[in-house]
């Protein structure tokens, strides 16, 4: 029996889409604790479905990416894709249909309402991707995508994030003609939902600090803090 905030005809309407199996919906929406605590319910969870989304939305913003900027470089549209498919911009999708409140999760999992959160929210994003591809394939993927965030990607675009980390190794590079170096000073968390620690240094000497649920948002916010110490220094 599944939970009562389960409304599959109310998801497929803020989705937009109608799924012919059911099944993929829900699973889609199932989250790893929720299957750890209600295993009599369900038994497999949305993260393969996630890893598949991820790819396909990969592919998709390429796609975009190509056809949009016919002038800009390789480099450049590899920083416009980054930036376009990370968590953050994954969970402004979310935050836009409307559907978190359908997430099947475990009591314990439900009390996390920190960064923690809005990982678990952006994977369910990319589930669903991965459920219509699988549902009805890349074309009806295309179309739910861009028929309702076509809008934001162009305005995600026009003021894409800063790439710390290109700018401290552009500052360092000029300055002392040297690269920094990343370093992970701790870990915490489950391997699923893991918080990384990370240093960013000039030789031996510590830049700046930062955190983050990947290494990559880590390493970026270390950068940003070392370039906020050095610019006020």
């Amino acid at each position: 029996m599944m939970p009562d905030n389960f409304d599959t005809l109310e998801i497929e309407k803020k989705l937009g889409y109608t799924f012919k199996d059911k099944g993929l919906l829900k699973l889609a929406f199932t989250h790893r604790s929720f299957v750890n605590e209600n295993k009599e319910i369900s038994s497999n969870h949305n993260e393969r479905l996630e890893f598949l989304g991820d790819a396909i939305l990969g592919l998709m913003v390429s796609e975009f990416l190509y056809k949009t900027l016919p002038e800009s470089k390789e480099g450049d549209l590899s920083f416009l894709r980054a930036n376009l498919v990370e968590a953050s911009s994954c969970y402004q999708f979310l935050q836009m249909i409307e559907i978190s409140e359908f997430l099947l999760m475990g009591k314990g999992e439900m009390m996390n309402q920190g960064k923690g959160r809005d990982t678990i929210l952006a994977d369910l994003f990319e589930a669903v991707i991965g459920a219509i591809y699988i549902d009805s394939g890349m074309d009806m993927a295309k179309e739910f995508f861009f028929s309702k965030f076509e809008t934001k990607l162009h305005s995600l675009i026009r003021e894409p994030s800063k790439n710390w980390k290109a700018l401290l190794q552009d500052y360092l590079q000029k300055k002392y003609q040297k690269q920094p170096t990343y370093t992970v000073i701790d870990e915490e968390g489950p391997d699923h939902e893991k918080t990384f620690h990370i240093g960013v240094y000039l030789d031996k000497d510590v830049l700046g600090k930062g955190s983050g649920l990947s290494k990559k948002e880590a390493e970026q916010n270390a950068a940003e803090d070392a370039l906020k110490k050095l610019s006020s220094g």
